[in-house]
């Protein structure tokens, strides 16, 4: 070796002589890919025309906070229908139910959200947001949302009426109209879950409260890291029967939550997506076609796995009382309406309706004649808003 060459010592130098040599390699490559490869760079009409596909082809969708069932609801749709230029879904993450119409309604950005049944006709009959029905339009009806309440298995609370005075975390506006509706007045909290799953674990809060559709996968994963939780019973008491369904809270659903062959027995409410009622002449409405017409073709391809398992809930064609269908759904169901059921198909239909009803604890065997037609109607008004 010549004396006038010398290895450089210590780790700072051998680190330097490393970085220069990758910085002289990346220097001969960008030199010759520029020879080799000279590509133009795009003009401004090309970067322009780019830019007005992009944004006469995306649609954004805001679906509550990214704990909720409507997030992964929202990335299936993305996965399913993204077509490049020609089709975009843009996820946006929102608060709650409430927000995602307050952002429909008024957000020039936001084409459509996921939101809850009960809180679209709350909004309507408040009338704080003016009349939502020239605004706001539905395209169909997505899935159930199941009531989860959690207390500590130790606390000694079996009922939710026993969570009166103490104090009660809500995840969503839902679950406290419930409370609500029951005449149940806890201390009411808005903690973020995982604040309010660090409350309830020191026993600093009572119950933690929220709507999400089951198998939620952060109650799993809640359920699963030894929290020491346990589920309360929701009653599917009369004053909720018009807004809510009957449901229940399984061991496959949550096999660290509840045992093997039991279940716990809640509530669960509709959730639907809504768009912004644009007018049939503006590129907004445009836009919104363009996806009613892939989501609706491609439902049977979202209700496949590894597609989350709400999707199997969906009925494009129920009815959402009260609320106009953004006319190009409606023009779509319509081109596509499948024949009327047959009376056999009705009657089991019927005997699906009674089992709900029993399995609220509704006595079916003494309605005298009136009592008989009552419950006709209301079954007329569950198929209607079933979709049947």
């Amino acid at each position: 070796m010549r004396g006038d060459l010398r290895w450089p010592r210590g780790p700072f130098q051998v680190h330097c002589v490393l970085v220069a040599a990758l910085l002289t390699a990346a220097s001969l490559q960008l030199g010759s890919a520029g020879q080799g490869d000279a590509r133009p760079l795009p003009d401004k009409a090309s970067l322009d025309g780019l830019g007005e596909r992009l944004n006469a082809n995306t649609i954004a969708i805001v679906s509550g906070n990214a704990d909720v069932t409507g997030a992964a609801i929202v990335n299936d749709l993305c996965s399913v229908l993204d077509d490049g230029e020609n089709l975009r879904i843009l996820p946006v993450v929102g608060k709650d139910g409430a927000q995602d119409i307050r952002d429909v309604r008024f957000l020039k950005g936001v084409d459509l959200g996921i939101t809850q049944s009960v809180l679209l006709n709350a909004l309507q009959q408040t009338r704080e947001l003016g009349n939502l029905g020239d605004q706001v339009a539905y395209l169909g009806k997505l899935f159930n949302e199941e009531m989860h309440v959690f207390v500590r298995a130790d606390s000694g609370i079996t009922s939710i009426e026993q969570l009166a005075g103490k104090k009660v975390n809500f995840g969503d506006a839902v679950a406290r109209q419930v409370f609500q509706e029951l005449g149940i007045r806890p201390a009411e909290l808005g903690l973020a879950q995982a604040e309010a799953l660090e409350e309830l674990k020191s026993g600093d809060i009572a119950a933690n409260v929220l709507m999400i559709g089951k198998p939620a996968a952060s109650i799993a994963k809640l359920a699963g890291a030894g929290a020491g939780l346990r589920l309360l019973p929701v009653p599917f008491a009369k004053q909720l029967r018009n807004d809510y369904l009957p449901s229940s809270l399984g061991h496959d659903d949550y096999p660290a939550l509840v045992e093997a062959g039991h279940s716990v027995d809640t509530i669960a409410v509709s959730t639907v997506l809504i768009a912004y009622n644009a007018p049939a002449d503006s590129d907004r409405y445009r836009r919104i076609a363009k996806f009613v017409n892939a989501f609706f073709a491609k439902l049977g391809d979202l209700q496949k796995p590894p597609h989350h398992p709400k999707w199997r809930e969906t009925n494009l064609a129920a009815v959402l009382p009260g609320w106009t269908r953004f006319a190009a759904a409606e023009d779509w169901l319509k081109r596509h309406r499948e024949p009327k059921p047959n009376p056999a198909y009705t009657r089991d239909l019927f005997e699906q309706f009674l089992a709900i009803r029993r399995a609220s604890g509704a006595d079916m065997d003494s309605a005298g004649a009136g009592g008989r037609e009552q419950l006709f109607q209301e079954f007329l008004k569950w198929q209607a808003r079933e979709g049947h």
